[in-house]
């Protein structure tokens, strides 16, 4: 799941000064289960907006409107006609999200309200934590499903370096555990120590630029 927060009041009312209508949209995807960008904290900005931007003497609209995804032009039909009125666009939904609205309605300027912060799990209500970040490498299967990126404070792909405690923490925090540390206790329970040994290659660093993924069972639809 994609984890995010909302912007500083402050930052989101610099983005929408100077219009007058403006359309703050929500996303019912990851933003809304992050309790960050649904229904709920699209009704709960528009109130402040209102309430912080009505002491000016210029005239201020803001609307909301929840779609179930930003980032799929399937749940677009009802918000491609809703948007047309609009000066300006909020968007709830993460970076992604953002940029598809953008996209989608290049003549109408688009201000994020989040900080896409990352990609992680619910532990429980309101406490998030990241687990992934998409590196395009993953080494799960070999690692008894820890990530080394994430979790080790130097991201090592091939154990652990000279900073691992004897018991089991890693030098840049005493309270942070080694991610190798775990690695290996995990491998050990499940007799697959040998995966230690193995030697990765450096790696490729392709998400220094933009990517695209087709499904292998999609392919030949878009084949040119």
């Amino acid at each position: 799941m994609i984890v995010a927060e909302r912007k500083p009041l402050d930052e989101i009312k610099e983005m929408v000064k100077g219009f007058k209508k403006v359309l703050n949209v929500g996303c019912g995807g990851c933003t809304s289960i992050c309790l960050s960008g649904g229904q709920k904290e699209v009704g709960l900005l528009n109130e402040e907006l209102k309430n912080a931007l009505a002491q000016g003497n210029a005239p201020f609209q803001i609307d909301g409107f929840t779609i179930e995804r930003q980032c799929n032009a399937d749940f677009y039909s009802d918000l491609d006609e809703i948007i047309k009125p609009y000066q300006a666009i909020l968007s709830m939904a993460c970076g992604a999200g953002v940029q598809f609205l953008a996209d989608r309605h290049p003549s109408k300027p688009v201000f994020p309200a989040l900080n896409t912060i990352f990609v992680g799990v619910d532990r429980d209500l309101g406490w998030f934590e990241e687990n992934c970040r998409s590196c395009r490498e993953c080494v799960l299967g070999e690692t008894a499903g820890i990530c080394p990126v994430t979790r080790c404070a130097k991201s090592l792909f091939n154990g652990p370096c000279g900073g691992t405690s004897r018991d089991g923490k890693c030098e840049v925090s005493k309270d942070t555990p080694c991610a190798w540390y775990e690695i290996y206790k995990r491998l050990h329970e499940q007799n697959r120590l040998d995966n230690i040994l193995k030697v990765k290659p450096a790696r490729e660093w392709r998400n220094q630029t933009r990517g695209t993924l087709i499904q292998e069972a999609f392919k030949s639809r878009y084949a040119k």
